[in-house]
C-alpha cells in the first residue's frame, strides 16, 4: 500500500434525498461533479454530514459507486466507516475496497462508549480488512470518545493509518500531536470555524462542511493559507465565519442542507428522525445565508 496524500480540501458531502426521503443517486453524482469542477482535492461520502447514521449498508455502497463513477478517476472518493460494530465496519471496509473506493475515514464504533483498548482494537480490525489508507476521525465532542496522543502513538506502527481528522475543537491538540508524533500522521482540520487557525498551526488538509455550498471560497482560503497569504485568506474567512458556524450543533445537517438549497437550489430534505428546520431556526439560517450571498467576496481579486 502506498501512503496517500490527503493534503487539500475534502468535502464531506451531504446525501441528497427525494421528497420521499429516498437517496437520489443522480443528485449525488451532480454534487461530486460540482465539487471536482470547483477545485477540491477529493470527496468524502456517507459521513456525519452525509447522514451515515440513517443510511443502510446497501445505500452507502450505492452512493459510493455513484460517486466513483462520476469522479471517473479525476479525484479520489473516500467512504466513511461509522458502523455500530467492528464486524460491520470491517465488512464495509472490505466491500468499499472491492468497488474502487480509494480511502476510508473511520470513526470509533457507534453507540457503545468503548475504552481506549477497545477503540484501538476496533481501528486495527478495520485496517486489517482492506489495503486502503485510513483517516482516523477524532471527534470526542460529538461521539464521546477521545483518540488520545497515547493511542495515536500505539497505532503508529500500522502504515494504513495515514491521517487524523482533528475535530476536538481544541487547537492545542494540533501542536501537541505534532510535537509528540512529528510528521507520522497528516493532520486534517475538521471544524469549519477553526479551519484557518488550524491550517496555520500545521494541518495540511481541510475536511469541510460548508464547502458543499461554497466550494470556490473554501478552496481559495486553503490555497491562500498554503501560499502564506494569510491576510488575504483572513479576509475571505471572516466573511465566511457566520456561515461556517452552521457546521456546529446537533442540527448541522439540516442547517447545511438548507444553506445548499438557498445557494444552489438542491434538495433540503433530510431523513427522519431529522425534520426540516422551522420557525426561528429556519429564519436564522436563511438570514445568515442571504447576508452572506449579498456580501460574497470577489475571488478574482485574489487570483481565483
Amino acid at each position: 500500500m502506498q501512503k496517500s496524500d490527503f493534503r487539500g480540501v475534502f468535502p464531506a458531502i451531504t446525501t441528497k434525498m427525494t421528497a420521499e426521503q429516498e437517496v437520489d443517486l443522480t443528485a449525488v453524482r451532480a454534487d461530486v461533479a460540482y465539487q471536482i469542477e470547483s477545485g477540491v482535492d477529493g470527496v468524502i461520502v456517507c459521513g456525519s454530514l452525509g447522514e451515515a447514521s440513517s443510511l443502510t449498508r446497501e445505500e452507502k455502497l450505492a452512493i459510493a459507486k455513484a460517486a466513483i463513477a462520476e469522479a471517473a478517476g479525476r479525484k479520489p472518493i473516500l467512504l466513511t466507516i461509522a458502523e455500530d460494530s467492528t464486524r460491520a465496519g470491517a465488512a464495509l471496509a472490505a466491500e468499499a475496497e472491492a468497488i474502487g473506493i480509494e480511502g476510508l475515514m473511520v470513526l470509533p464504533a457507534m453507540r457503545y462508549l468503548a475504552d481506549d483498548r477497545e477503540v484501538v482494537a476496533h481501528y486495527r480490525a478495520i485496517a486489517a480488512a482492506s489495503g486502503l489508507p485510513i483517516i482516523i476521525y477524532n471527534n470526542p465532542i460529538a461521539y464521546g470518545i477521545n483518540v488520545t496522543e497515547a493511542m495515536l502513538k500505539e497505532m503508529a506502527d500500522e502504515p494504513k493509518f495515514v491521517a487524523i481528522k482533528e475535530s476536538t475543537g481544541d487547537t492545542r491538540r494540533i501542536n501537541e500531536t505534532l510535537r509528540a508524533l512529528g510528521d507520522r500522521y497528516q493532520l486534517l482540520t475538521g471544524v469549519d470555524d477553526l479551519a484557518l487557525e488550524s491550517l496555520i498551526l500545521g494541518c495540511s488538509g481541510w475536511i469541510a462542511g460548508l464547502v458543499v455550498a461554497f466550494p470556490r471560497e473554501t478552496v481559495a482560503i486553503y490555497k491562500l493559507a498554503a501560499e502564506g497569504r494569510i491576510p488575504e485568506a483572513m479576509e475571505i474567512y471572516r466573511w465566511f465565519l457566520p456561515l461556517l458556524s452552521m457546521d456546529i450543533g446537533p442540527k448541522f445537517v439540516q442547517n447545511i442542507k438548507l444553506v445548499e438549497a438557498i445557494v444552489r437550489g438542491t434538495s433540503p430534505v433530510t431523513r427522519a428522525p431529522r425534520l426540516p428546520l422551522v420557525g426561528a431556526e429556519e429564519a436564522r439560517v436563511r438570514a445568515i445565508t442571504e447576508a452572506g450571498l449579498k456580501s460574497r467576496p470577489d475571488l478574482s481579486k485574489y487570483g481565483f
